[in-house]
């Protein structure tokens, strides 16, 4: 799991609240069997109409937001179901974090098992940056793990709040594998000191 540090990245807003996660990543394209590749399919409804053409409206297809790897969305996102493949798509397309004031636990757990952070700021905060980066062409924010804090060239700072442990884990680049083989040279041991007996054969 690549580390989450610092991440400098342009800033799409995505002005909705309740974003569930059939809306993230719809069901029919659940099918894959690797994680890479739902990207294309990030937000499919409301990117696409129905014979497949590509709505240029849309926040994530207008040119000024390509590229955007920072997500600022409304509360309440990654409700519903609990697909990993939601933040599977995120990632795929390019994200590395998503901002909002509210998350759906399932949705936030998923994305720590990921390396992809999810960051709680204040409704009043989220509106600001919603605005700057609507308002402001080529908007960026600095996301800043290590110090737990949002940040701009333009004045705008906020602290955020995460769980230490998972703030380890994702600095680290630490999924449950990951944290599993920290303990690898005690693993070996057990097994060496418990080794199976050779089954005799008649």
């Amino acid at each position: 799991m690549k580390p989450f540090t610092v991440h400098r990245g342009l800033v799409a807003p995505l002005e909705r609240v309740n974003v569930d996660t059939d809306q993230i990543i719809p069901k029919q394209f659940l099918k894959r069997i690797e994680r890479t590749g739902f990207g294309q399919f990030l937000f499919y409804d409301w990117r696409f109409s129905a014979d497949g053409k590509k709505h240029p409206d849309f926040v994530l297809d207008q040119p000024r937001y390509e590229g955007a790897s920072i997500l600022v969305a409304g509360k309440n996102f990654g409700c519903g179901s609990s697909r990993e493949h939601a933040v599977w798509s995120l990632a795929d397309f390019g994200f590395r974090a998503v901002i909002s004031s509210s998350f759906a636990d399932i949705f936030a757990n998923n994305s720590t098992k990921n390396g992809f952070l999810t960051v709680r700021l204040t409704d009043d905060q989220v509106a600001e940056l919603m605005r700057r980066a609507s308002e402001i062409e080529g908007y960026q924010l600095i996301v800043d793990l290590e110090q737990c804090e949002v940040r701009d060239e333009r004045g705008f700072h906020a602290k955020f709040v995460l769980d230490e442990f998972v703030r380890r884990c994702l600095l680290n680049g630490l999924d449950d594998i990951g944290l599993t083989l920290q303990h690898e040279a005690e693993i070996s041991a057990y097994e060496a000191r418990h080794s199976r007996p050779a089954i005799s054969q008649q």
